[in-house]
């Protein structure tokens, strides 16, 4: 199979390009920037979709960059490179001659609205009651695309730990100087997936045409990690204490109020679609995640 991957040079992308290449597929990048196997946005703009039977849209700026300003310049590149990036995919498919059959976009649980108690399925409402979850309604918006020639599915991430980048890559430090903790009470839940289980889903997807609509990209165990638990294991793996906890105030100072909250609260999602589908997880629970990346 060839599969086309917006935002392949990434962190989940060059996961999924490994794994789709391991089992024999050909792998092509559209990237900001030209290269072997890589084609740019501005290729597919112009030329449009090249030969491919799947296609998938990676592509984000980074929400918690730490160094950038939470200022309405920012807050607009978050949007573009998320909802920009997947209409022009979108449109790419909508107007080549030979479609490919599988179309997949990876969003966010931010769809859903953060709760201590509540679980959600790949069918609970949500995507209308912050900025977070309505950039994810727009960003599924936009990978629509007319007709039946392409199936489409939506995986709604959740934070993705793995040894090249990711949240590991930005909590690593504290941790290894025994400087970590939860965040704040650290019982707002922490919806979780190795970067392995995110690039295999996707794989997953575009090899079983039975697969379609939403899928939560989401460890089994996620629904039951707090930022607490997240934080023990981390230290655990380290075998470094972890109890110094990181006041909300701070979190908020430096990452500004509206952004802060997807550190300072959570959802518990239940990757219930996802384990119908027959998706058996690498890591379905968070010490043998957390071993392997950090080991």
């Amino acid at each position: 199979m060839r599969v086309l991957i917006g935002g392949g040079t990434g962190f989940v992308g060059r996961a999924l390009t490994q794994l789709l290449r391991s089992r024999g597929h050909e792998v092509t990048a559209v990237s900001r920037h030209p290269g072997k196997d890589r084609i740019t946005w501005d290729d597919l703009s112009r030329s449009g979709l090249p030969p491919c039977e799947g296609a998938v849209n990676l592509a984000g700026e980074n929400v918690l960059n730490p160094l950038r300003r939470w200022s309405e310049s920012f807050r607009q590149e978050v949007v573009a490179s998320r909802v920009e990036t997947t209409k022009t995919l979108a449109k790419a498919i909508a107007e080549a001659e030979h479609p490919p059959r599988s179309w997949v976009l990876v969003t966010g649980v931010g769809y859903y609205r953060p709760s201590q108690t509540t679980k959600y399925t790949e069918n609970s409402p949500g995507g209308d009651f912050d900025f977070f979850s309505r950039l994810v309604t727009r960003w599924e918006a936009a990978a629509q695309v007319p007709g039946q020639a392409t199936r489409q599915v939506v995986v709604r991430s959740g934070v993705v730990l793995g040894r090249d980048g990711g949240a590991i890559a930005q909590m690593l430090w504290p941790f290894s100087l025994g400087l970590g903790g939860p965040i704040a009470s650290g019982l707002q839940p922490f919806p979780w997936i190795h970067v392995t289980d995110l690039a295999g889903i996707i794989a997953h997807v575009l090899e079983h045409e039975s697969i379609s609509g939403i899928l939560n990209g989401v460890a089994p165990s996620a629904v039951t990690t707090s930022n607490k638990d997240f934080a023990q294991a981390m230290g655990s793996a380290l075998r470094r204490p972890a109890v110094l906890p990181l006041p909300g105030f701070v979190v908020s100072a430096v990452f500004g109020s509206e952004r802060s909250i997807m550190l300072l609260e959570g959802q518990r999602v239940v990757p219930r679609r996802t384990l119908e589908s027959n998706y058996h997880f690498a890591f379905p629970d968070l010490p043998s995640a957390l071993r392997d990346i950090l080991t």
